[in-house]
């Protein structure tokens, strides 16, 4: 479900930064499935998680500002799709966080669409961010979105935060158990903290490749082999689009 990445503390090592941001702007908001969204053609990647997974601190921490993302002492607030144009080269969509228990039914209702559209219908995405909490077993919440992000087959990078508030020998444990509650190889999960920056840079090369991938919704283009098959069929080749 996520791209392979060796395990690396991405954090003081003097290894070359493999997203150096030289230009960030906030596009937009997106606030219903039928609303304002970004017309322009660059490949976009979703963080999406929980409410209180720590997204904002880990945004913040993985473009290197302070303030990218205002972290919200009050956990669910955010209602809306907000897209940050990064280098010119690629829009970073912050999903609303699910799951939180205090927020109404009704609200949870507006936001089901907005994501759920958003994931389905956006010719520019690329794939999907997935944020855990390291220290609590994956919800049913996150087990249905890991399936529908199955469902739709959007490449998926999953990121275990808040590891710095484990020791240091828990880590590869909890690692472990979630990788098997989430039918995953330990390599396919990024632990990361914002406090100290581990997983930062594999997390950033993560992002690159999603964004340097084609996307997984284009048409399939026949080859000329396919092509032949067809005509020896009697059927007419498909035209590429």
């Amino acid at each position: 479900m996520s791209p392979d990445a060796s395990r690396g503390a991405g954090s003081g090592s003097g290894a070359k930064d493999p997203l150096v941001i030289k230009t960030l702007e906030f596009i937009g908001p997106m606030a219903t499935a039928e609303g304002w969204r970004p017309t322009n053609e660059l490949p976009e990647v979703a963080f999406a998680g929980r409410s209180n997974v720590g997204k904002s601190s880990l945004l913040n921490r993985l473009v290197r500002r302070k303030a990218f993302a205002r972290v919200s002492n009050t956990p669910g607030r955010t209602r809306e799709i907000n897209f940050f144009k990064v280098n010119d080269r690629f829009v970073l969509a912050d999903l609303p966080g699910y799951g939180y228990a205090k927020i109404s039914k009704t609200r949870k209702a507006e936001w089901l669409p907005l994501i759920e559209g958003y994931l389905r219908q956006s010719p520019a995405l690329r794939g999907v961010v997935l944020l855990l909490d390291v220290r609590h077993h994956p919800s049913d919440e996150d087990l249905q979105m890991l399936d529908f992000l199955a469902e739709i087959e959007a490449p998926t990078v999953v990121v275990l935060t808040k590891i710095d508030k484990l020791r240091a020998r828990e880590v590869p444990e909890r690692v472990h158990e979630i990788a098997v509650a989430l039918r995953l190889e330990d390599e396919q999960l990024i632990p990361f903290s914002a406090e100290t920056n581990y997983g930062r840079d594999e997390l950033a090369s993560a992002l690159v490749s999603l964004v340097e991938q084609p996307s997984w919704r284009a048409p399939k283009v026949e080859t000329a082999t396919e092509m032949a098959d067809d005509e020896s069929k009697g059927e007419a080749p498909h035209p590429p689009p």
